[in-house]
């Protein structure tokens, strides 16, 4: 089964599409562009669409939370609620088993379990992915 991962911002998202053994596609572009790519793999049946979610933890946020929450809206529109949300906090305990990981420790435990990205000539299953992908 495909996972189309989405990391939703206020003007630009991140994706990646896996096919479970390796990326098929991946990218940081504008939200405009995210939309017609799920109404490419939202008629494959073997596709999973998983997109993250805004959270609440009690913090003062900005303008840009709210817009980013407008394309979480707009994407899981597209999709006719056919797509997953997922909190960062999931994520951070499903890989290091812990609400305080950061970044970094979230890369390592990717490391740890794929292996390192590697290199152009010698390439690992995460080569290219950087940032919010």
């Amino acid at each position: 089964m495909k996972i189309f991962a989405i990391d939703p911002g206020p003007n630009d998202s991140a994706f990646v599409i896996w096919d479970g053994a390796t990326i098929i596609d991946k990218g940081k572009v504008p939200c405009e562009r995210i939309l017609p790519l799920l109404g490419i793999y939202e008629r494959e049946r073997d596709c999973k669409v998983v997109c993250e979610m805004i959270a609440c933890y009690g913090m003062a946020v900005g303008a840009e939370v709210f817009e980013t929450c407008v394309w979480i809206g707009r994407f899981l529109e597209k999709l006719q609620g056919n797509m997953d949300r997922i909190k960062r906090l999931d994520c951070k305990m499903h890989l290091c088993h812990s609400a305080r990981a950061n970044d970094s420790n979230i890369r390592q435990a990717l490391i740890d379990r794929f292996g390192a990205p590697g290199k152009k000539s010698a390439p690992g299953v995460t080569f290219g992915l950087s940032g919010d992908m």
